[in-house]
């Protein structure tokens, strides 16, 4: 008489709701790259989407409040010769994000308080060293103006944003293409999954190998790795009958998988989103019309399924807010943006109770914005865990996140730097009225001299 006994979990019963129609983001153009990155990425202010673009490439970063329908002349960061593969902003200062493109360059950018006004073609910075296109970004999590970025030359690049450079080329390790690359808690690893079908786990200061997996999962698709907060590993790829899997790994142990579980015989790639605060992993499949999410713990069998959010549209892409963007008085313990062929619809993750009080259990202490070390000190080798927030009185974002500079004395390049945007909009405001009054000084003095001219 073995009564199957559930688990006890208190994300047992996490639901997902799409919004309102009047809550999404109407009338965009997304991108029909066929590339397995996200397309979005969002932050406490803005939602950020790679939208077709005639003659180029693009992305549109709207402020979060600016639901509805957006017009077709709404402005865009245009900047980039080719398409726009993954965009990503900047975990320490939310007006910064970064784009990478077929062009094969890295562009960074500066989006003022209140969105764009008018198109931007100009970066803060523009990272030239990839010999083919780059579809791969990922900001380190703790230390400020840090990023890596794989390209589809099989080559990763770490780059101290702040001076315009390449601190760190790791171009002799894959062999094929990179499928995903991700950063532990305290950015002290990377790991990356290759064509190759080895998933590395690396020293991001020396680029060297620590420790590797050949074919976590046997079949030939693209597959995808992910940290856990205890240093596990989570991997989603395919069998070699093309089923859908998930693994965890012990890295101290790559001999066997903890767990291995087949899902289902779709195509698309999984895309992992983890919640280290609440030890659950979300799956959204790329042309996927479902979000199925699982807790991950110590126990076997180690990946406990959950639900699944299905709909009825697929998925184009997938934008998920960090914890400090998500409303802790409705129980939201995540929120995704997804995005359709025209429109980007926030979807809602919600443990349902009760109370309206805080919830201490559902709420750890979570990441902050604040980085908690320097690119320089990070590159001569210091590792520093995040700094963590408390959500009990919700996120309030500082007036301005630490403010992005670039040392135009220690770039490398010219072109590193087109016009640094450092300057608040106050200033360029100041500035542009300056240049108008001497305009119109200048302009004064000409009709005078030419009307002495013509007294003579």
């Amino acid at each position: 008489m073995s009564r199957k006994v559930v688990r006890a979990s208190k994300f047992r019963h996490v639901f997902g709701q799409g919004v309102k129609a009047d809550q999404c983001y109407d009338d965009i153009r997304i991108s029909q790259m066929t590339w397995d990155s996200n397309f979005c990425s969002v932050n406490p202010k803005f939602v950020a989407m790679i939208v077709d673009a005639s003659g180029g490439g693009a992305f549109m970063v709207l402020p979060l409040s600016k639901t509805g329908r957006i017009d077709m002349s709404y402005p865009t960061v245009c900047g980039h010769t080719g398409p726009v593969l993954d965009i990503e902003f900047c975990p320490h200062n939310d007006n910064i994000i970064a784009s990478g493109s077929e062009d094969c360059s890295v562009m960074i950018w500066e989006i003022p308080d209140g969105g764009l006004t008018t198109s931007l073609t100009d970066p803060v910075v523009k990272l030239d060293g990839h010999s083919k296109r780059v579809g791969i970004l990922s900001w380190h999590p703790t230390a400020h103006n840090v990023l890596m970025t794989a390209g589809c030359d099989n080559v990763v690049i770490l780059w101290n944003v702040a001076r315009g450079e390449a601190a760190l080329r790791i171009d002799s390790v894959h062999t094929d293409l990179i499928y995903s690359v991700c950063w532990n808690r305290d950015g002290s690893k990377i790991l990356t999954s290759c064509k190759d079908k080895i998933m590395r786990v690396m020293d991001p200061h020396k680029g060297t190998v620590l420790c590797e997996k050949e074919k976590p999962h046997e079949g030939s698709r693209p597959f995808r790795v992910v940290f856990m907060s205890d240093g596990k590993i989570l991997t989603t790829g395919f069998s070699r009958m093309s089923e859908r899997q998930v693994a965890l790994w012990d890295p101290k142990n790559f001999g066997e998988p903890l767990t291995l579980q087949e899902l289902d015989t779709s195509s698309g790639v999984l895309l992992p989103f983890y919640d280290p605060d609440t030890g659950v992993v979300y799956l959204c499949g790329k042309g996927d019309s479902s979000i199925r999410y699982f807790e991950v713990t110590d126990e076997a069998p180690y990946i406990h399924y959950l639900s699944m959010y299905s709909s009825k549209e697929s998925q184009k892409g997938m934008g998920y807010m960090p914890k400090r963007g998500l409303e802790v008085n409705k129980c939201e313990i995540a929120r995704f943006y997804k995005l359709h062929e025209r429109k980007c619809e926030p979807i809602v993750m919600t443990v349902p109770r009760k109370s309206d009080l805080f919830q201490e259990d559902l709420y750890p202490d979570t990441v902050g914005p604040e980085p908690s070390v320097e690119a320089d000190e990070w590159f001569e080798g210091k590792d520093a865990q995040p700094i963590m927030i408390s959500l009990k009185d919700g996120f309030v974002a500082t007036t301005k996140a630490k403010e992005f500079k670039v040392h135009k004395s220690l770039l490398k390049t010219t072109t590193a730097c087109v016009g640094s945007q450092q300057d608040n909009s106050g200033e360029v405001q100041s500035l542009k009225k300056e240049v108008k009054d001497l305009k119109a000084a200048m302009e004064e003095l000409i009709k005078r001299v030419s009307e002495l001219e013509s007294h003579h």
